[in-house]
Parts: structure tokens; C-alpha cells; sequence
């Protein structure tokens, strides 16, 4: 009995799941580097008594200097991962 060719089966590829993730780590990357200036200001090397204050210090510098720029951290973070899976540039986002 002669075998008959079975198609290949289909390859499992999470693009979907993939795009997120690069999505997440950029957004948070671009939220990091915009608010980075505002923290440099307040890490200052501090005595063990004063680390509580600058703890506290520095939460609140970080969430006014974060909550302005979040559309742009957020469409930044879009762009670069629409860009880097037409160019072919992110690794499981390559074009097809």
C-alpha cells in the first residue's frame, strides 16, 4: 500500500504573544529613560537616617515626572515594535 503525502503541519508561532511582551518591556524601558533625569536629582548618596525621607522623595518625583509622559512612553513604545517587526529587526516578529 502506497503511503500518501501528508502536508506539513503547521509551525506554532506566538507572534501575538511575542508583540505584547515587546510592547510591555519597551513601554517600560522609554518610561525609565524619561524619568531618569528627574530621579538623577534626588539619588544622592544619603545617611542611614535620611534613606527613608529620600525613599519617599523619590516616589513622588517619580510619579509627577512619569504621569505627564506616559502617552509618549506608550506611542513610542508602539512604534518601535511596528517598526522593528517590519524591518525584521525583533527576533519572532520577523515579516513574512
Amino acid at each position: 500500500m502506497p503511503e500518501t503525502p501528508r502536508s506539513p503541519s503547521p509551525t506554532f508561532q506566538p507572534r501575538f504573544t511575542l508583540s505584547l511582551l515587546y510592547l510591555l518591556g519597551f513601554f517600560l524601558l522609554y518610561c525609565l529613560l524619561l524619568v531618569a533625569p528627574e530621579l538623577s536629582s534626588v539619588a544622592a548618596p544619603a545617611s542611614p537616617e535620611q534613606e527613608e525621607a529620600m525613599k519617599k522623595a523619590a516616589e513622588e518625583v517619580a510619579r509627577r515626572a512619569v504621569r505627564p509622559r506616559l502617552p509618549l512612553a506608550g506611542i513610542a513604545a508602539i512604534l518601535t515594535v511596528i517598526v522593528g517587526a517590519r524591518t525584521g529587526v525583533l527576533p519572532g516578529l520577523r515579516p513574512r
